[in-house]
């Protein structure tokens, strides 16, 4: 028998690494433990050559081809950081290749072969991966689910209202510069208080949003889907019922943007299969991985999105049991949508795969 001998720390690909989720990695990258081999930086032909720092080095960008991936292989992980279309593309290229790819599009959320992973949560389904793809869940999941994981390991989630308060950055870029836009417009203005001043002051250009979003509130996100339900209301269903491994959960989702850049905000009444003690709820949430409780409304401390920006946890505050019902509990939890949404999220997944490769060998 030979001596054990460490295997050499996978490689890791970033693929839409000058994206706004790409940036955020690269800063997390650099801030984390380094788990890490070498790390190579794909996006666009349109950004090809521009020179990134990562881990303290500069590093090129390659365009995406299929010789970005070469020598890319078993044990080796590729973050995708980009549209659906571009997952639904590339995964495969970089799959065949014995790599494992970790998609935080919206391209692989509903396959059951592929894991839905949120590593506070369901890390062992990380392992369980047919297609060599695990998948993370859209941001405004992602804000609430480690709360709910807790919650459900200790009291058996029954049922689940959510109205969700998003942030325009969870539109991308053109969410955030569209929002800027729209206040530079209405800002020192008395507009707000007629029927259709702020509309006609925006223009026709309302950006990814429904309606303006300056001064407003938007209760829409998504596509439009059967009996007026919103596709980003059902794919936030779909992703708890995935996560939690609860197929029949009922579960009542009202997505609404809100004219604030970064940050995505809840309201969440879960009601359990027993009776629900908000004291000993704070203490679970206290000490759940994911999360930090700001719950003292005497003293003014509550989560807002504002406090949650730029930070890695999910903030959770107003946690109260339900008036009608001693099986419900209500709070607000706030979190930001880039980083904690989504940048983090894939980072710590990809650590999670990178772990099974990097143990001793004989």
């Amino acid at each position: 028998m030979t001596a054990p001998r460490s295997t050499p720390p996978p490689a890791l690909a970033v693929v839409g690494a000058t994206g706004a989720v790409g940036s955020v990695v690269l800063r997390i990258l650099s801030e984390r433990a380094d788990v890490w081999g070498p790390v190579r930086l794909i996006a666009s032909s349109r950004s090809a050559g521009r020179r990134l720092t990562v881990r303290g080095e500069e590093t090129e960008v390659l365009a995406l081809t299929e010789d970005a991936f070469d020598g890319l292989g078993e044990g080796d992980v590729a973050l995708f950081l980009t549209p659906a279309e571009v997952s639904l593309r590339w995964a495969p290229v970089v799959t065949a290749r014995g790599a494992v790819v970790v998609d935080q599009s919206a391209a692989f959320r509903e396959d059951p072969g592929v894991p839905l992973v949120v590593p506070e949560v369901n890390a062992h389904t990380a392992r369980i991966r047919p297609r060599g793809i695990v998948a993370g869940p859209d941001c405004v999941t992602a804000a609430m689910i480690a709360a709910l994981g807790a919650l459900h390991a200790e009291y058996a989630l029954a049922e689940l209202a959510v109205s969700s308060y998003q942030a325009a950055s969870g539109a991308g870029r053109a969410g955030s510069e569209s929002l800027r836009r729209q206040l530079s417009l209405v800002a020192g203005t008395a507009l707000g208080e007629l029927p259709g001043d702020v509309r006609r002051a925006v223009g026709e250009d309302t950006g990814p949003f429904a309606a303006p979003l300056a001064l407003n509130v938007v209760p829409w996100s998504g596509e439009l889907r059967e009996d007026g339900w919103s596709s980003h209301e059902l794919a936030v269903r779909a992703q708890t019922r995935r996560i939690l491994d609860l197929a029949e959960l009922p579960v009542s989702v009202t997505c609404v943007q809100v004219p604030v850049l970064t940050g995505h905000s809840l309201t969440v009444r879960a009601r359990f299969e027993g009776e629900v003690e908000a004291v000993h709820a704070r203490e679970i949430l206290d000490s759940a991985p994911g999360v930090v409780l700001v719950d003292d409304p005497a003293a003014g401390e509550f989560p807002t999105p504002a406090d949650a920006a730029g930070t890695d946890p999910a903030w959770v505050g107003r946690v109260r049991a339900s008036l009608d019902d001693r099986c419900s509990l209500e709070f607000f939890v706030c979190a930001d949508n880039v980083r904690q949404g989504a940048a983090l999220n894939a980072t710590r997944t990809a650590e999670l795969i990178a772990a099974e490769f990097s143990l001793f060998t004989l």
